[in-house]
């Protein structure tokens, strides 16, 4: 199994409490890096500079190292609350006469992107979504041996959160079902489009260190703000198959479902891997370092 490993932040000044930026050093710990190889060192510690001696090393120095049960506890409980918000806001928005509106509906969404990020980002990476980790995973910065267990761990958060929504507002959960309101061709295009729009922003945050990883919560709340405004009244812009999948199942709806296992995969492949064509390449580096949302 991968594990992460460690390298000096040379991106940006540390922000304490952000994601991407180490909290108490200036180590940062990559979650998708598994391969990285920026630094020379021992392979056993870390290289600094040492007043003993010009090449010594801090020896018998542990690697900060999560387990994959730590990983996907975290990815749970992070999809579960991600799942639970960005569902209920809809819901409610039904059982009350449009009292959260659209924009409302943006911002439950956009604000359990944010918070998540910021609370279990340093433990799993808080990829929240099966397209997140099958796009990573296809372009290398992901470990394939994991994803299985990620999605399972994504499948089961958004199966509970749906099944406890539904006993906390039935008969409404209807509301937070993702179901097309438009032809099959147009949504398909609409969340394949909204979903590359995601991934292009958490490519950048997570896996260029010229990009402001620190912000990286704010960029990736605003963005799923930013298509749910655009294609929330026509597809209920899931970008995610387990937001539509979870709900689908409690609800028992499963219209048109499979543009939404579908078009958001896609989608998020293609932003990923135009994210990865443009970025800049690390001066000096023959591999680019990749990071997460993942702090030391």
């Amino acid at each position: 199994m991968p594990t992460d490993t460690e390298s000096p932040n040379v991106s940006a000044p540390t922000t304490p409490g952000t994601p991407g930026a180490p909290l108490f050093t200036s180590l940062r710990v990559d979650s998708l890096s598994y391969d990285r190889k920026s630094l020379p060192h021992c392979g056993k510690c870390l290289p600094v500079n040492s007043w003993m001696s010009p090449n010594s090393c801090i020896l018998d120095l542990p690697r900060p190292d999560v387990s994959l049960t730590r990983k996907l506890g975290a990815e749970f409980v992070g999809t579960f609350i991600l799942i639970f918000g960005a569902t209920a806001a809809p819901i409610v928005n039904q059982k009350y006469q449009g009292a959260e509106t659209l924009i409302g509906n943006a911002a439950c969404a956009g604000l359990a992107v944010m918070i998540v990020i910021l609370s279990t980002g340093h433990i799993s990476g808080a990829h929240l979504n099966p397209s997140v980790t099958i796009a990573f995973a296809v372009l290398r910065h992901f470990p394939w041996v994991q994803v299985p267990a990620y999605v399972a761990a994504q499948v089961s958060a958004s199966i509970c959160a749906s099944f406890a929504l539904k006993g906390v507002f039935h008969p409404f959960l209807s509301g937070g079902v993702t179901v097309p309101s438009v032809s099959t061709t147009q949504a398909f295009f609409l969340e394949f489009v909204i979903t590359f729009n995601l991934l292009f922003v958490v490519t950048a945050v997570a896996t260029d260190t010229r990009a402001v990883g620190e912000l990286a919560g704010i960029a990736v709340g605003a963005t799923v703000m930013l298509n749910i405004l655009v294609a929330g009244t026509s597809t209920g812009a899931s970008m995610n198959p387990v937001r539509t999948l979870g709900p689908a199942i409690a609800a028992g709806n499963y219209k048109r479902i499979w543009i939404y296992f579908v078009a958001p995969p896609a989608g998020a492949i293609t932003g990923a891997a135009v994210y990865t064509a443009v970025k800049l390449k690390e001066e000096g580096d023959a591999v680019t370092p990749r990071r997460s949302f993942r702090r030391g």
